[in-house]
């Protein structure tokens, strides 16, 4: 007997996030301090150690890109989660200085990989507009992940003193293991003709590297990198430094950022979807309100409101306005380099294209620092014009990447359950194009 159901990565993929949310969460926001608890190393020591490792995870990038078009996502996947599982169990015993920067390096390198390989399992189990759909819940639950890792982090440190920061680092793996055990259900589809949709390539990265349309995609999500990393980064600092303001309005930004992101994730990311905007259009947009965001803050540093509820007041409404870009530029951007990815070296695209983001992570300390030095609304006026020179390049290469990257095109297709093939609807679908991947026009 034929019948419908949907795929399972309509909640494997979103629900695994979320479970991997909790585990980043659970340091992420206080990672020094986090560090210097498990291991009793001096702050100096721990910053100059992690970011010694968080360069030298870079390099992993092309080699997990490889990896995945040869062994297919999920099982980079899940060797990821194994080094990270191991990684945080060992933290708590890493004291001595090499035995901290060992174990920093390989969990960082693990993190630097996990993203693109992340991206690549969507492009094998979704295509079309199920990949934006898929896209969005995914990070929405991600974000919710996260904010409760760092509530339940600060919890357990508030009860157990600095010896919570030892159970939160085993906490961290048993979430990545928990994680790694949701993923197992995930198959990968397979289409009508039965052909599975991991390929395998021998082609190396001078593919990529003679892709100009997706790499001018890649160099314009570098730009926009850029302003992920303001919010984390750059406003902290602007509060403190130019705006004289006090340190908790900081953490209510990030607040606002992280639940705005959990609670209008999908339903932004659906409602872009109803409009029939073009991924290259829609992330433009989001890049848009990028700058206007920015251009908020130059207004607002220019002002320096003295009273606190003024100043608290508009810090919200510029918090909103930028989160309404992630939300909305986000999922496009991601998905379109998915899609712009050719199948059989999807993996080896999308680890160049996560070098934009650790790229742009690496530099942004130091660029803003600088900028700041100079005048509190310089690195603003610098992101203001990054991100229109993003939208920009978006825009003008639009015509020159594949159609259904651009604008998923509406197909019909089947799943095999059991007794035979049963077509699956519209709002179920998530495996759909008969459109060969990364073609040119």
């Amino acid at each position: 007997m034929k019948r419908q159901r949907q795929l399972p990565a309509e909640w494997v993929l979103p629900v695994t996030a979320a479970v991997n949310g909790v585990g980043t969460g659970m340091y992420v926001p206080f990672t020094l301090v986090f560090f210097h608890a498990v291991t009793g190393l001096s702050f100096p020591v721990v910053g100059a150690v992690l970011t010694a490792t968080g360069l030298a995870g870079i390099a992993v990038l092309p080699l997990a890109g490889t990896a995945v078009d040869r062994y297919g996502a999920k099982r980079v996947l899940h060797v990821l989660y194994g080094v990270r599982v191991a990684g945080f169990a060992l933290y708590p015993f890493a004291h001595s200085l090499p035995a901290f920067a060992a174990v920093a390096l390989v969990t960082a390198a693990a993190d630097r990989a996990f993203p693109a390989a992340q991206q690549s399992l969507i492009g094998e189990v979704a295509r079309g507009a199920g990949r934006d759909r898929l896209q969005a819940a995914t990070r929405a639950l991600q974000n919710a992940g996260s904010g409760a890792g760092a509530l339940l982090a600060t919890l357990v440190i508030s009860l157990a003193g600095s010896t919570g920061y030892t159970y939160a680092a085993w906490g961290n793996a048993l979430a990545f293991a928990l994680a790694a055990l949701l993923l197992r259900p995930l198959r990968p589809v397979r289409t009508a003709g039965g052909a599975t949709t991991v390929r395998r390539a021998g082609a190396g990265y001078r593919l990529v590297l003679a892709d100009r349309p997706f790499l001018v995609v890649t160099g314009a999500n570098f730009l926009n990198a850029l302003n992920y990393s303001a919010l984390s980064v750059l406003f902290p600092l602007f509060m403190v430094e130019w705006l004289r303001g006090p340190a908790v309005l900081t953490g209510a930004a990030f607040t606002l950022n992280t639940l705005l992101c959990a609670v209008a994730g999908v339903a932004v990311g659906a409602r872009v979807r109803r409009t029939g905007a073009r991924r290259t259009r829609a992330a433009a947009l989001g890049g848009s309100l990028f700058a206007a965001a920015f251009a908020a803050q130059i207004v607002l540093g220019t002002l320096r409101p003295g009273s606190a509820a003024v100043l608290g007041t508009a810090l919200a409404a510029v918090a909103v306005v930028y989160t309404l870009g992630e939300l909305i530029h986000s999922p496009a951007a991601e998905v379109l380099a998915v899609s712009a990815a050719p199948g059989a070296v999807r993996g080896r695209y999308l680890a160049a294209y996560q070098m934009s983001w650790s790229l742009a992570k690496a530099v942004a300390p130091s660029l803003f620092t600088a900028l700041l030095a100079l005048d509190g609304r310089a690195p603003w006026a610098v992101l203001v014009l990054t991100s229109a020179l993003a939208a920009t390049l978006l825009i003008r290469v639009e015509h020159r990447l594949p159609a259904e990257a651009v604008r998923p095109l509406p197909v019909t297709v089947t799943v095999t359950v059991t007794g035979g093939r049963a077509p699956l609807t519209p709002a179920t679908t998530l495996e759909a194009t008969p459109v060969p991947e990364g073609s040119r026009p």
